[in-house]
C-alpha cells in the first residue's frame, strides 16, 4: 500500500483553475453542485466567538486530512471544518481496508495518516486554497457565505500532547505565517496575483480533544485543563456513547432499533468514563474556562466500539467502531441526558449519523457544529452536502424564519412553550413576543435583550421533542438500514467497466479519477529471440471498448476500501484499476503492487509499469521506442512492428502487450488534466 503524500501546492492551484475553466468543476465536483448560499436566509452560526456561514461541516475523519478534501467540503457548503485528529504517534500502520459503510457505518480508522508537519501543511494549504477561490471571484457566493472556521483536534494522552512536535503543530495552527510564506512562493506565475493575498495566519484557536475509547476520566480532565490554562485554547471534549450506560445503550441498540447482532463488549463500558465522572469533570472544566474567559463545550459523540462480526476488515481486528444511523439515536439520547442535567450551560458539537433528512433538526436544537462523515462516504460524496443546506432553507421558509436563532424558536411550534419557561421576563415583553409569534413579526425586535434567553429556552424545549421523534423513527432501525448496495454479475478488469463513476465521489481523498482512452483493438504479440532474429510465438486481441476509464492516484489512496463497497462489479477499483504512483520512493518501496509511474525528470518520455509484479519500462527515444523488462531490453519502431535486440538472451520470450498498454496509458495521462500530468508540469516544481 502506498502512503498518503501531500500534493505540490502550486499544482493544486493550477488544477483548481484549469479544471474550473475546462470542465466547470473543481476536484471533480461539478460547479452546479457548489453551495453558494441562500439569498433570502442567513444560515450562519457562532462557534467559539467566530462566525461560520453554515453550521455544517465534515467530521474529524477521512474527509479532513488532505487539502483537496477540505476544499471539496467548503465547495459543498461546509463552513465548520473539524480537522482530522493528530497525535504524536504519526507513523501508524492501520488495517486495510478500514471503512465499511455497506449498510450502517463501521471503521477501524484512528488518527491522521500524515506526519504532524505534513498535517499542518495540508491544513494551511486548504485555508489558502479557499481564500484563493474567494478572491478569484469565480465562485458566485452570496453575501456572507464565504466565512469558514477550522477546529483542530488532538489526542490521545497528555504526555503526547505536551511533546515538542504536537506543541509545534498547535503553535503552527495559531500562527501559520512560516508555512504560508513557503506555499505563497509555490503559486505558479500564471496566478501570481494570488501571491500577495492577506492570508489568514491564525487558522484556529479552538480545539476538540479526541479522547477515543478507554481514556481515563482524570486524564481527560488533565488534558482539557492543560489546553485551557497552558495553551489558551477554546476547548471541546469529545465524549463516548458509553456514557449512556450498558443497560440503556443496549436497550436502544437491540430493543428499540433491532440491531441484536451488534454486540458492545463489557470492556467498552468498564474502560470508559462513567456518567457521574463525566458530569464532574465537565462542571470543573467549565468553571476553569469561565475564569479564563474561554469557551468550553462537549461533543457527542465518538463512535461506538463493537465486536467485529463482519468479514470486511482483516480477521485479526476483533473490534470495530460503529457510526451512521444507529449512532445518531444513541448520541441524540446523550444530548437529551446532558441538557437535562446542565440545561443550556455548555455548547454542544454533534457528529453522529447526520444526513439530509435530520440536519435541519440538529440545527433546530442548537447543535454547533453539526458534522458528518458516514453519509459523505456514500454515492455522491461531497455533492450530498448542499442538499442538507437546501433542506434547512426549506424548513426555515416553512416556519417563516430568516435566521438560525429565529428558526430555533419556530422550528417545532414550541416558541410559546419556551417563552413560558422564562419566569424572569416581564409580562409586557412576554405579550409582545407572543404577538410576534402569532403575527409573524420580528422576534428579535419583540424580545429585545431577552432574545438570547428565548433562543436558549427553545433549544431546551426542542431537544426532548426531537430526540423522542428520532428514537422512534423506523428509518434508524435495522429493517430500514439493512440494504447493501446492489451488485451485478460482472468482475472488474484493468480497462472497461460499467463506468457508473460511483467510485470517484465516494473516495474521501479524491484518489479515483477518469482517464480517457479512445476505443481501440490492440494486437498483443509475444515474441522470442532465437539469437539471430525475433520469432512470433502468439497473438491476442485486446479490445478497449470505452473511452471513459477509471484510474487511481496512489498518493491519495490509503486503501480504505470505500470504492469497493459501492462498486457494482466484483473487485475494488483501488485494487484492480490502473494505479499511478506520484513519486519514485513509493514506486520502488511498494514493488508488490502493479501500477504505473512517470518520472518527472523524463518530461513524460518514460513510463514504468508493473504487471503481475514484474516491472517494465517504455521510453520514447529520438528515433525509436526503448522497451525493457526484467530480463530484456529491446528497441521498437514507432509502430512496434520492427523489434531490435539490445540486451536479450537467446530463448527469451517478450510480451509486447505491455509495451502497447504502456504507450496507450502514457498518452492518455499526458493528454488530459489529472494529478499525474500536473506532476510533469513546471507548476508542480
Amino acid at each position: 500500500m502506498a502512503e498518503l503524500r501531500p500534493f505540490p501546492f502550486g499544482a493544486l492551484v493550477e488544477r483548481m483553475f484549469l479544471e474550473l475553466e475546462t470542465r466547470q468543476s473543481i476536484f471533480d465536483l461539478p460547479a452546479r453542485k457548489f453551495y453558494c448560499g441562500d439569498p433570502h436566509r442567513d444560515l450562519s452560526v457562532s462557534f467559539q466567538g467566530h462566525r461560520a456561514a453554515t453550521a455544517l461541516g465534515p467530521a474529524a475523519g477521512p474527509h479532513t486530512q488532505m487539502a483537496q478534501n477540505i476544499v471539496l467540503s467548503w465547495l459543498g457548503g461546509c463552513r465548520l471544518m473539524e480537522l482530522k485528529t493528530v497525535q504524536i504517534m504519526d507513523e501508524l500502520e492501520l488495517p486495510r481496508p478500514c471503512i465499511d459503510v455497506e449498510t450502517v457505518g463501521y471503521n477501524v480508522e484512528w488518527s491522521q495518516e500524515l506526519k504532524l508537519e505534513e498535517s499542518l501543511r495540508e491544513y494551511v494549504a486548504a485555508s489558502m486554497l479557499i481564500q484563493i477561490l474567494i478572491a478569484s471571484g469565480k465562485i458566485a457566493l452570496g453575501p456572507g457565505y464565504a466565512d469558514w472556521v477550522f477546529d483542530m483536534s488532538v489526542g490521545y494522552d497528555l504526555a503526547g500532547i505536551k511533546t515538542e512536535r504536537v506543541q509545534a503543530f498547535i503553535a503552527g495552527m495559531r500562527n501559520a505565517s512560516t508555512v504560508i510564506e513557503e506555499l505563497r512562493e509555490q503559486i505558479p506565475p500564471k496566478y501570481a496575483q494570488y501571491r500577495d493575498l492577506d492570508y489568514r495566519t491564525e487558522l484556529s484557536n479552538t480545539l476538540t480533544l479526541s479522547t477515543f475509547h478507554g481514556c481515563p476520566p482524570d486524564e481527560i480532565e488533565q488534558i482539557c485543563d492543560y489546553l485551557l490554562t497552558e495553551c489558551g485554547l477554546h476547548t471541546i471534549v469529545k465524549l463516548n456513547p458509553m456514557l449512556l450506560g450498558r443497560v440503556e445503550c443496549r436497550r436502544l441498540l437491540h430493543e428499540v432499533m433491532g440491531y441484536t447482532h451488534i454486540h458492545v463488549p463489557d470492556t467498552a463500558f468498564e474502560n470508559d468514563a462513567t456518567w457521574e465522572q463525566a458530569i464532574g469533570f465537565v462542571s470543573r472544566l467549565g468553571a476553569t474556562a469561565d475564569e479564563l474567559g474561554l469557551a468550553f463545550g462537549v461533543k457527542f459523540t465518538n463512535t461506538l466500539i463493537v465486536q467485529n462480526h463482519r468479514k470486511f476488515f482483516p480477521a485479526d481486528e476483533k473490534e470495530m467502531y460503529l457510526s451512521g444511523e444507529p449512532l445518531h439515536v444513541l448520541a441524540m439520547n446523550l444530548v437529551a441526558k446532558f441538557r437535562a442535567h446542565f440545561a443550556d450551560r455548555f455548547p454542544i458539537s454533534f457528529s453522529a449519523g447526520i444526513d439530509k433528512n435530520n440536519f435541519a433538526d440538529a440545527v433546530a436544537i442548537g447543535l454547533v457544529p453539526v458534522t458528518v462523515s458516514t453519509d459523505l462516504l456514500r454515492p455522491g460524496g461531497y455533492a450530498r452536502a448542499p442538499v442538507y443546506l437546501s433542506n434547512l432553507s426549506k424548513r426555515m421558509h416553512s416556519v417563516g424564519a430568516d435566521d438560525i436563532e429565529t428558526y430555533i424558536i419556530k422550528a417545532y411550534g414550541h416558541g410559546r412553550v419556551a417563552l413560558d419557561t422564562l419566569t424572569e421576563m416581564d409580562e409586557q415583553t412576554r405579550l409582545r413576543c407572543s404577538k410576534a409569534l402569532d403575527e409573524s413579526l420580528d422576534l428579535r425586535e419583540a424580545a429585545g435583550p431577552n432574545f438570547d434567553a428565548w433562543v436558549s429556552a427553545a433549544r431546551l424545549v426542542n431537544t426532548p421533542h426531537y430526540v423522542a421523534h428520532a428514537t422512534s423513527d423506523p428509518r434508524y432501525g435495522l429493517e430500514k438500514t439493512n440494504r447493501p448496495p446492489k451488485r451485478i454479475d460482472s468482475a472488474l478488469e484493468l480497462f472497461d467497466c460499467i463506468t457508473c463513476d460511483k467510485c470517484i465521489p465516494v473516495c474521501p481523498n479524491h484518489a479515483n479519477f477518469r482517464l480517457h482512452i479512445d476505443p481501440i483493438d490492440l494486437i498483443g504479440r509475444v515474441i522470442r529471440w532465437d539469437g539471430t532474429a525475433f520469432v512470433e510465438e502468439s497473438q491476442q486481441l485486446i479490445s478497449i471498448k470505452k473511452r471513459h476509464q477509471i484510474a487511481t492516484f496512489a498518493d491519495f489512496c490509503n486503501e480504505c476500501g470505500n470504492c469497493d463497497v459501492f462498486c457494482p462489479e466484483e473487485g475494488g477499483p483501488y485494487e484492480i484499476k490502473p494505479l499511478f504512483f506520484g513519486n519514485e520512493i513509493d514506486w520502488q518501496t511498494f514493488d508488490q503492487q502493479d501500477g504505473f509511474w512517470l518520472p518527472k525528470a523524463e518530461s513524460g518520455q518514460t513510463i514504468h509499469g508493473r504487471f503481475g509484479k514484474r516491472a517494465y519500462r517504455l521510453t520514447l527515444a529520438q528515433n525509436q521506442v526503448e522497451y525493457s523488462g526484467p530480463d530484456f531490453e529491446i528497441g521498437l519502431s514507432a509502430d512496434g512492428k520492427e523489434p531490435q535486440a539490445m540486451k536479450v538472451a537467446p530463448g527469451t520470450s517478450i510480451d509486447l502487450t505491455y509495451a502497447e498498454i504502456l504507450a496507450l496509458v502514457r498518452r492518455a495521462i499526458l493528454e488530459d488534466l489529472n494529478y499525474v500530468s500536473l506532476l510533469q508540469a513546471p507548476a508542480a516544481q
